[in-house]
């Protein structure tokens, strides 16, 4: 049977794999669980019972080889291959999002476009044409798309959505601002600042 592993740790690898790139940067070799503990502000027992799902990385003595744990952790979340993308939605978040610079050193690549909008549809952002959301399925079955984003206005998102599960989508990015139903098997990730900002206001209050 295989062994469950909690949401809120596979949560936590990137930031593991981001620190780990940083030290490699700095010509690190080894770090101990303190040392990345220190680092990412958490307990090396949190570190060490994280990491013990996926298996055994460090030695008695020397801690964690950098390049080996990261490697490793670039396996576990699939960060060993390059994943398509597409955008739906180009107003002015999606269009800050097809010029972001940051997906494809990690691997995404964001190879499709849709927008309702006519004067958009046909134009090319950032190297990406932008398509007529009518023609979605069959472009993402196409190209093979892995993952959506979604930045529409809110009242457009749930339909959107349904759209792309429909699609055969099973990794949804959402930025829209509002709270959207998907079935089981789906995985959405909400981008919302906006409920950052709300949660610290409450620890700004008690200050």
């Amino acid at each position: 049977m295989q062994r469950q592993i909690p949401e809120v740790v596979v949560s936590r690898l990137p930031m593991y794999l981001r620190a780990l790139a940083l030290l490699k940067s700095e010509g690190v070799e080894f770090i101990s669980s303190k040392g990345l503990g220190d680092r990412l502000r958490m307990t090396p027992a949190q570190i060490r019972k994280d990491l013990s799902f996926f298996g055994k990385f460090g030695r008695q003595g020397r801690g964690y080889n950098v390049g080996r744990l990261r490697s490793e952790l670039q396996q576990i979340l699939g960060l060993d291959k390059n994943w398509l993308m597409a955008l739906v939605g180009v107003g002015r978040l999606g269009r800050a999002i097809l010029d972001y610079k940051g997906f494809a050193p990690e691997g995404f690549k964001i190879v499709a476009a849709f927008e309702s909008e006519p004067d958009l549809i046909g134009k090319t952002v950032s190297g990406v044409q932008i398509e007529d959301i009518a023609d979605l399925e069959t472009s993402l079955k196409d190209k093979k798309i892995d993952i959506a984003i979604v930045a529409v206005p809110s009242s457009d998102a749930q339909v959107v959505i349904d759209k792309l599960i429909k699609s055969g989508i099973r990794a949804i990015l959402n930025y829209a601002p509002i709270c959207v139903r998907v079935p089981r098997g789906v995985r959405l990730q909400a981008i919302d600042p906006v409920l950052a900002l709300q949660s610290m206001t409450f620890y700004l209050k008690r200050d």
